[in-house]
């Protein structure tokens, strides 16, 4: 509701005030829906998205992820898929919890870096639907969870679309499926 109420406001502000409403918007209250809808989808894949089956973060086999959060990893490491989501889920959740960088009271600044924080939440979320679309769409199926994902996924999509925080180039993985959601107008 709000995302839909600010997307209207913003059509209407002047560029700059609508550049730094955008980002409050994005990081304020998208990126917590996002992280939370992809948490509860991957929860489900969890006792199948294993070690031994998923070695590495991949998204079929020409795209590896490799996990740096900027901070106690500062550069790329190979690890599994679970590992990588597990690294993510507690750096995304660090960042959302940190008063600094998600203020909670009126008048206080948001970051300077804020901008490209939430770009690489965003970023690395898609990794996740990338990861399970590739590797684990024939088990969401047999669950009948394809109807939830494609929707939060087509969600994701259209909103990171509509306010450009993934770079098309990230996008790769799942170019084809995203082509199908974002009809040209």
């Amino acid at each position: 509701m709000f995302q839909y109420i600010f997307f209207l406001i913003s059509r209407s502000l002047p560029d700059f005030f609508e550049t730094c409403c955008l980002y409050i918007i994005v990081g304020s209250f998208s990126a917590v829906d996002f992280f939370n809808q992809v948490n509860l989808l991957y929860s489900t894949l969890t006792e199948f998205c294993t070690a031994e089956n998923c070695p590495t973060m991949t998204a079929g086999p020409k795209y590896e992820y490799r996990w740096a959060d900027g901070g106690q990893i500062k550069k790329p490491i190979k690890v599994s898929a679970p590992k990588y989501v597990d690294y993510l889920m507690d750096w995304i959740e660090s960042q959302l919890d940190d008063q600094s960088f998600f203020p909670q009271k009126l008048g206080v600044p948001f970051p300077p870096n804020f901008k490209e924080v939430v770009k690489t939440i965003f970023k690395k979320l898609f990794r996740v639907y990338a990861h399970v679309y590739h590797s684990h769409f024939q088990k969401i199926v047999s669950l009948k969870e394809e109807a939830h994902l494609n929707t939060c996924f087509k969600h994701f999509i259209l909103f990171t679309s509509e306010f450009g925080v993934i770079d098309k180039k990230e996008l790769a993985p799942l170019q084809d499926l995203i082509d199908s959601i974002i009809v040209p107008s």
